[in-house]
């Protein structure tokens, strides 16, 4: 049984940093991990995707530049470090796992519980 498991939400103000964590268990499939964030009122976006085995990288044009994705293979655990945070990234930010596309979500099997993430400005 797959099970994602973030950390690293918090409030931050503008121009701040934080690293979010998705600790996965049971996953040993080789394709997309992702950061997905989705705001009040709004559809949930693709922000970040790493592929597993090749590490190919992706980023929505809006975080081009601020937020880097990686992984720890060893810990199988994917991070999403924020710079430069902004009061539009405040969203609930989910990991997902088996991706086919990392910015469809309905490609994604498997979804972490979501974590919290405030930008006051």
């Amino acid at each position: 049984q797959v099970q994602l498991v973030e950390s690293g939400g918090g409030s931050v103000q503008a121009g701040g940093s934080l690293r979010l964590s998705c600790a996965a268990s049971g996953y040993t499939y080789r394709n997309w991990m992702g950061w997905f964030r989705q705001a009040p009122g709004k559809e949930r976006e693709g922000v970040a995707g790493i592929h597993t085995a090749g590490g190919i990288t992706y980023y929505a044009d809006s975080v081009k530049g601020r937020f880097t994705i990686s992984q720890d293979k060893t810990k199988n655990t994917v991070y999403l470090q924020m710079n430069s945070l902004k009061p539009e990234d405040t969203a609930i930010y989910y990991c997902a796992a088996a991706g086919g596309n990392p910015s469809v979500a309905s490609s994604f099997g498997y979804w972490g519980q979501g974590t919290q993430v405030t930008v006051s400005s």
